[in-house]
Parts: structure tokens; C-alpha cells; sequence
């Protein structure tokens, strides 16, 4: 292994292996030849001057690709398509002067990108749904927990840990939904020539319009695809990579979100992420258990929402019928974005399978807030027992402000239901302000909407995707 040059760590260190497979020079240049072949295979059937045998002689050379021989090529044409026609002319003598017939760059460039984003977008779609199953065990698991809720990061009314689970499938299934409208949506480019007008395949047909929007039809059915673009220029349209990545970006805000609750859970040490038996959490601090793949989330989170902005950009700046300062920015963008993604959701369903409940840290965290929560049901007990409202609001506050002091100036733990049992102003004794303190009495309906949720929601998407399996796991 070559170390003496600068490797992308998204394939060393965190994407699978069938998404690097995905965007791999053998997938390209194959599905290259491929579209190469649809193109001769369908001009043959419509009568141009191509022959099965050389048809044939390309069918059987799909796969044998000679690297050394193309970047000959191309350093000599200085042009990646024209250099892979010569390597893939040389291994078919008999079809070289067919390959490539009537088509500019862009019929493989192109057309091969968006099948790659079509196999790259089923992956990601593939894993998300395998997300969305073991987040569910999770929720449904913890749907009764009672913990902390918080608004502004400080505490408010209590949910329940599954309930928090839910907001993080919602998001998901958000996600999912523009997956599903990303791969709907795409469509080939098709055979348009050199500014999208066909001019080189009418010449082909002679004039035949009919011909040419057929051979378009059979290379679509042939790349296993309906749809191609009604108009482009020399390129399909930059919007499209736009729209796919803005999903990718929505799918990592989603799972930024996840993990930055998780690392901030991870710090009250209510929940953690897996930690293995052998795990080395610092290089000076032995004891501490940082939460890494959840800032690894973050990390790479990051990096696909901040590609987006090229996929954005790219289509703003597109000249006419097509510019060239495109390719560089999307040999970069596209990969990058779904290796990062499928590294993000590959993490996350790691952490989903694993995470750890500790329930008495949860519950004494409860309980030291909890009288403050109680304490509007502690005025309006008062008042059904006689107390006048206003005077018992006025009582509440001061000991509250005087219980909250104690906590945060003195260390000390909150007095605030003993302030109150001993204030005669309050017609309660100890059994009844104890009774006001069970933490199931303030969840609301957290643990029935948790459990809506994933009967109405998340049950019928796993349903649908239920011969869908997750590939093997890495982290």
C-alpha cells in the first residue's frame, strides 16, 4: 500500500465499501461501456450501419479495462472520454469505428452519473430505513421512561425517552420522503448532442425525428430507465445534483441533530453510545468515556451539509447550453457527499443498535427538578382545600426562588417541598405533596403519542421496506 500519498479518509476510515464501489473508476468506466453499447445495440435496430458481431465484440468487453493503456491515451488526447474510446477501441478492433457514434462526452459522462446516483441514493434510502428500525426498538423499548424535558437547554415539563426518540424518526422520515422524491424524480439525459438539439442523430436519421427519439427510448429501457430530460442543454440540468444533495444535506442535519442530543445525553450521563470492553477514551484521562462516534456524526455531518452549497452553486453558474467548471467541483461534490452520508447513517444505526439507559440517573435527575413542575399543581390543590390563589402563587415563588439559590449558590439539594410542607399558608400535608410527585403524572401523553407514532408512522414504512436488509455494519 502506497503511503506516500494523501488518501481520502472517506474510504480509508468511514464509508462502506458498497458505496465506494458505487462511485469507483470500475463502476464508471463499466457503465460507460455500457451506455456505449445501448447506444450501438439501439442504432443497429434502427438501421444505422452496425452490426451484432460488433455489438457482440463490445458486450464481451465490458469489463476488461486496461488503466494503464487510457491514461496513456489521455495523456496523449488529453480528453478522459476520447482516451477510454481509443482503450476500449483497442480491445474491439472489429467495433472501434462504431463506438461513441453520433455522441458528444456528455452521453456517457452524464448518463453514467445519474445511474450512479440512482444506485448511491437506493443505498442511502436502504440505510435509512435500517435507522429507522432500530431507532424504533429504542422508542418503544424506553416509551414510558420519564425524563427531563428541556426548552432553551434548560429544564422544562418532562417527556419520556422514547417520545424524544420519536423526534429524531420524525426527522427521518422526513428524510426519506425526499429520498423517495429525489429517486422519482430522476431522469437520463439521454442522446442530445453538443447543445441538446440533436442535430448529429438527425443527420444520422436522416431528418427521421421519430428514429431519434426512439434510439433515446431503447438506450433508456436498455439502462433500465423511463424517463429522460424533456430539453437540456449539453448537460442535464445542475438542479438535479442540487436536489439530491440538498436530501443528503437534510439526511445529515437529521443525524447532527441525533448526535448532538446523544453528546449532550452522554454529559448528564442519562444515555451513552456503545463503548466497547477495550475502548480508550482520552490519551491522558483513563477514566473518561467521550462520546466519538456521535462527534464523528457531527463531523461529517458537517461536510455534507456544506457540500450542498457546491451542488447549489454549480447550477447557479451554469452558462447556456453547459460550462466546464462543473466537472472538477462534481468529481469532488458528488462522491463526497454520498460517501460521507452513507458513513453518517452507518454510524448512526451503530449507536441506535447500542445505547445505553442508565434509568436511576435519569430518575434522580427527575426528582431534583421535579418539585418545581409540581408546584403549579400545588397551587391549584391548595386553592380546591381553600387557600386564596394569589396569596399561594406569592408563597410558591419566593420558596422557589429561595429553593433554587440554595441549589445553585450553596451546592445543595432542593428543600423546595419541605419549605412548603412547613408553611402553614399551605392546607397540605406530606402524604398529599408527595402524592403531587410521581414523574408519570407530568409525561402528558408522551408515551401514547410515542407509541401512534410508531404504529401509524414508522410500522408502515419498515413494513414496505421489509425485504430491504442493511449491509454489513463497519463501526
Amino acid at each position: 500500500m502506497n503511503k506516500s500519498t494523501y488518501e481520502s479518509p472517506l474510504n480509508s476510515r468511514y464509508a462502506s465499501r458498497e458505496m465506494q464501489y458505487i462511485f469507483s473508476p470500475d463502476k464508471k468506466f463499466t457503465t460507460w461501456r455500457r451506455l456505449w453499447i445501448a447506444l450501438a445495440e439501439s442504432e443497429m435496430e434502427l438501421g444505422l450501419p452496425v452490426t451484432q458481431a460488433q455489438v457482440d465484440e463490445l458486450k464481451a468487453h465490458v469489463e476488461d479495462i486496461d488503466y494503464e493503456n487510457a491514461a496513456r491515451h489521455e495523456a496523449r488526447v488529453r480528453h478522459d472520454v476520447m482516451a477510454h474510446v481509443h482503450a476500449y477501441g483497442d480491445v474491439c478492433p472489429n467495433a472501434r469505428g462504431i463506438i461513441h457514434l453520433g455522441a458528444t462526452s456528455c452521453y456517457v459522462t452524464d448518463n453514467a452519473d445519474v445511474l450512479m446516483l440512482r444506485d448511491a441514493l437506493e443505498l442511502i434510502r436502504q440505510k435509512l430505513v435500517e435507522v429507522l428500525r432500530r431507532l424504533r426498538r429504542f422508542a418503544w423499548d424506553y416509551k414510558g421512561l420519564p425524563c427531563l424535558g428541556y426548552t432553551h437547554l434548560q429544564p422544562a415539563q418532562l417527556t419520556t425517552v422514547g417520545k424524544r426518540a420519536t423526534l429524531w424518526m420524525q426527522d427521518l422520515t422526513m428524510d426519506l420522503e425526499e429520498v423517495n422524491f429525489a429517486l422519482s424524480s430522476l431522469k437520463l439525459l439521454g442522446n442530445r448532442g453538443a447543445t441538446g438539439t440533436q442535430v448529429s442523430f438527425m443527420e444520422l436519421f436522416e431528418g427521421d425525428g421519430a428514429k431519434v427519439d426512439e434510439l433515446e427510448r431503447r438506450i433508456a429501457e436498455k439502462m433500465g430507465m423511463t424517463a429522460v430530460f424533456d430539453v437540456s442543454g449539453q448537460t442535464y440540468p445542475r438542479k438535479l445534483d442540487s436536489r439530491v444533495l440538498g436530501a443528503l444535506s437534510g439526511i445529515a442535519q437529521s443525524a447532527y441533530k441525533f448526535a448532538q442530543d446523544l453528546r449532550l445525553l452522554q454529559s448528564f450521563r442519562e444515555v451513552e453510545e456503545p463503548f466497547e470492553k477495550s475502548q480508550i477514551g482520552s490519551s491522558a484521562m483513563a477514566y473518561k468515556r467521550n462520546p466519538m462516534r456521535s462527534e464523528r456524526i457531527c463531523a461529517l455531518s458537517r461536510h455534507v451539509m456544506a457540500l450542498y452549497q457546491d451542488a447549489a452553486m454549480t447550477a447557479a453558474t451554469q452558462w447556456f447550453e453547459r460550462t466546464l467548471d462543473d466537472s472538477a467541483n462534481r468529481r469532488l461534490s458528488l462522491p463526497e457527499a454520498f460517501l460521507a452520508t452513507d458513513a453518517v447513517l452507518e454510524l448512526y444505526a451503530n449507536i441506535a443498535d447500542g445505547m445505553v439507559v442508565y434509568p436511576k440517573m435519569i430518575e434522580k435527575r427527575v426528582m431534583e427538578n421535579l418539585p418545581f413542575m409540581a408546584t403549579e399543581d400545588i397551587i391549584m390543590a391548595s386553592v380546591k382545600n381553600g387557600a386564596d390563589r394569589q396569596e399561594i402563587h406569592e408563597r410558591v415563588r419566593v420558596h422557589s426562588q429561595a429553593a433554587a439559590t440554595r441549589m445553585k449558590a450553596e451546592g445543595l439539594e432542593s428543600d423546595l417541598m419541605a419549605r412548603i410542607a412547613a408553611d402553614p399558608a399551605f392546607p397540605l400535608d406530606g402524604e398529599s405533596l408527595t402524592a403531587l410527585l410521581s414523574p408519570e403524572k407530568y409525561t402528558g401523553r408522551a408515551e401514547e403519542q410515542t407509541e401512534r407514532f410508531i404504529e401509524n408512522t414508522v410500522d408502515p414504512i419498515l413494513k414496505k421496506y421489509e425485504a430491504v436488509e442493511m449491509g454489513t455494519i463497519n463501526v
